[in-house]
């Protein structure tokens, strides 16, 4: 574990790489990506505007992302659900958006 500035926050060289970019800037910096890493998110549906939504704070290091939604994936759903693709189809939403993030 890599240790920047802080005895209390920790990172694989992975997390440092990935969040390098986060880490850097004075508005987020260790303690930012710190509260990003604890913080808890809680999806109400994971269609058009859940699913890049998903994509986005999980990428930014979301510690937590619950999703709840009973749909299933659609072939008219994938234009604007850029979360899923035609492998997709039929499943559940919500397990396909866990199995991916």
């Amino acid at each position: 574990m890599l240790n920047f500035k802080d005895d209390n926050i920790t990172y694989s060289l992975e997390e440092y790489t990935r969040y390098s970019k986060h880490l850097i800037l004075p508005q987020i910096q260790l303690a930012g990506q710190e509260r990003l890493r604890g913080a808890r998110v809680l999806f109400v549906g994971a269609g058009g505007l859940g699913s890049p939504a998903i994509i986005y704070l999980a990428a930014a290091g979301i510690g937590c992302i619950g999703i709840v939604d009973d749909d299933i994936i659609d072939l008219s759903n994938l234009q604007r659900q850029i979360l899923y693709t035609t492998n997709d189809l039929g499943y559940s939403k919500a397990i396909i958006a866990k199995k991916k993030y």
